[in-house]
């Protein structure tokens, strides 16, 4: 059966002829090709006005973002046999990179299926799928993951905010196997407990294990506070690399108790102490304590998560870093995130500036990181790019 086309406005293919994959409803000529007329996640022929040929895709009229481009080969339409070679290219890499099956499989764009994510804890996959095109091909997906990789469980962590701009329900559902809700999991030689089935996300922030390994390069000292810690992966990385007390503050319960689970594996109870309330009062009680620390680890959720929220959401990361520079000792080590993708890196730094502006300390920037390779960011598609990790010594005022 032919493909449906969905012809393009006037001028409207630069972005995507230079490798973007996203194409908006504004951007189509919907005289020529009505968007009513497709079904959510539909295959179609992408093509410019004058008939320049795009590339293979799938729509959703019901969706801002109302087509994403997925292959660019005229041979090649959207197919089991091109699922199957995307898998096969994105295991490629992470069995070059990572000795042990723990990363993100998938990265939506970045490897070629928009619309999809998919993590690896060693022989379980937690899927997610947030977008109508990748849901309607959902059977064909699985069947390739399966034949791929051999797992023995497969959850489908359809649980997010995301695939209601999609039209899409929310929920959680086992598909393979009878995963348990603790599977171990080891980074940087400690081992971890993570919840594929209820965990936030899909139970592990696999995008910072390059920037938690990289603080063994700065040294921690005695005393760390690990601010929105989840389940421990930077605060435990910390107490590993010597700090004799680290407090981990989360305003989710489970998580902290997950975190004194999790120090007890690695023997490291002793120097794990949990504190539980919303950050910012929890940051604002410690400074009233007259508390004081060496290094200061800063990985909050995502604080703009639409360019509507991009006033407040600067204000919050002022907030969060001036309130985290106010309990460092002299010298100490401020290492603060973003995972903001509308917060450009340069503005990140301008906004930790500021706040150290108002502090009354002087930063010094050693080192910007961002999200692992098994993340693998898109030239062409800036939101790739999202997360923003900053290494910053912080001195008195001079």
């Amino acid at each position: 059966m032919k493909t449906q086309p969905l012809i393009l406005s006037k001028d409207q293919e630069r972005r995507l002829i230079a490798g973007h994959c996203w194409i908006y409803s504004n951007e189509v000529d919907t005289k020529a090709t009505p968007l009513k007329d497709f079904q959510p996640g539909q295959p179609v022929a992408i093509r410019s006005d004058h008939d320049r040929w795009i590339g293979h895709g799938y729509a959703n009229p019901h969706s801002l973002i109302c087509a994403r481009v997925v292959s660019r080969d005229p041979t090649q339409p959207l197919s089991p046999t091109l699922w199957l070679k995307r898998i096969h290219d994105a295991l490629a890499l992470r069995e070059r990179l990572y000795t042990r099956p723990f990363y993100r499989l998938i990265f939506g764009e970045s490897d070629g299926m928009p619309g999809l994510v998919v993590d690896r804890y060693w022989d379980l996959l937690a899927v997610q799928i947030t977008t109508a095109g990748m849901e309607r091909v959902q059977g064909e997906i699985l069947a390739a993951l399966e034949q791929v990789l051999r797992p023995k469980a497969i959850v489908l962590r359809n649980d997010t905010s995301v695939r209601e701009m999609e039209g899409l329900t929310q929920g959680v559902e086992v598909i393979l196997g009878s995963p348990e809700d603790a599977l171990p999991l080891i980074e940087n030689d400690l081992e971890f407990l993570v919840s594929p089935l209820t965990g936030q996300k899909t139970g592990w922030f696999f995008d910072q294990a390059e920037n938690r390994t990289r603080l063994a390069r700065y040294g921690v000292g005695r005393r760390v506070l690990d601010v929105c810690s989840y389940i421990g992966a930077w605060g435990l990385r910390a107490a590993a690399l010597g700090a004799e007390q680290v407090v981990c503050v989360d305003s989710s319960l489970p998580a902290l108790e997950r975190v004194a689970d999790n120090a007890a594996r690695n023997r490291l109870s002793e120097r794990i102490q949990g504190r539980h309330g919303d950050a910012f009062e929890v940051l604002r009680a410690l400074r009233e304590e007259d508390a004081r620390f060496d290094t200061v680890l800063l990985d909050p959720p995502a604080f703009i998560k639409r360019r509507k929220d991009e006033k407040d959401g600067l204000q919050a990361y002022l907030r969060l870093n001036r309130l985290g520079m106010e309990l460092l000792e002299p010298g100490g080590l401020l290492v603060t995130s973003s995972c903001s993708f509308h917060m450009g890196r340069d503005v990140f730094v301008r906004t930790v500036q500021q706040a150290a502006r108002r502090a009354g300390r002087t930063l010094q920037l050693l080192e910007t990181g961002q999200q692992g390779p098994d993340h693998p960011v898109h030239p062409a598609i800036p939101e790739t790019a999202y997360l923003k990790t900053l290494f910053f010594r912080v001195l008195p005022e001079f």
